[in-house]
């Protein structure tokens, strides 16, 4: 089979994937349930299908959730986006230098801190202040979500993560 489709497929399902599963938890109201999921899978992309696709999935995740309706700010979707690179990143080049349970708990701390720190710098301390300019009642909640829920959620979906991606890659035998 063409390697362009069989890619195209694998990163459309994990996108679609994302969608569906933030479409869903949205309903639950709870962003610790909504970003949890959102870091599972997209590590779970990076992990079982590779880093195009990871990053191919991190990219676009924040911007189709926002044209369905769920997702953030425009303004604050770059900063998301960044948020997301990271993570897959992290994830992808300390797996790759760390084989097994070691690498995957080297990965989730250091992706969920990394994650969390671009996040937090780039939208509480750029993003609200800078260039939203938000009276300060709603400056701070829009800071509280974007402050230790991002690393509680990258640390959840990680630790999912390191069950579940070497189940499906022996499932799947990569």
């Amino acid at each position: 089979m063409n390697q362009n489709i069989v890619w195209i497929t694998r990163t459309s399902l994990c996108a679609a994937l994302l969608i569906i599963a933030q479409i869903a938890s949205v309903s639950f109201g709870s962003t610790l349930l909504t970003g949890t999921i959102v870091n599972l899978v997209l590590i779970v992309s990076v992990m079982v299908y590779g880093l195009s696709t990871g990053l191919t999935v991190a990219f676009i995740s924040p911007v189709l959730a926002k044209i369905f309706g769920i997702g953030p700010m425009w303004i604050l979707i770059p900063f998301i986006m960044s948020g997301n690179l990271v993570i897959i990143l992290v994830w992808h080049f300390v797996c790759r230098k760390w084989k097994g349970g070691f690498g995957y708990i080297q990965a989730c701390v250091g992706g969920a801190a990394a994650k969390f720190l671009v996040m937090y710098l780039g939208i509480v301390k750029v993003a609200i202040p800078l260039l939203l300019r938000l009276p300060k009642s709603k400056a701070m909640a829009l800071s509280a979500v974007f402050f230790l829920p991002q690393l509680i959620t990258a640390l959840a979906g990680g630790l999912f993560a390191v069950i579940i991606v070497p189940v499906i890659k022996n499932v799947t035998k990569q």
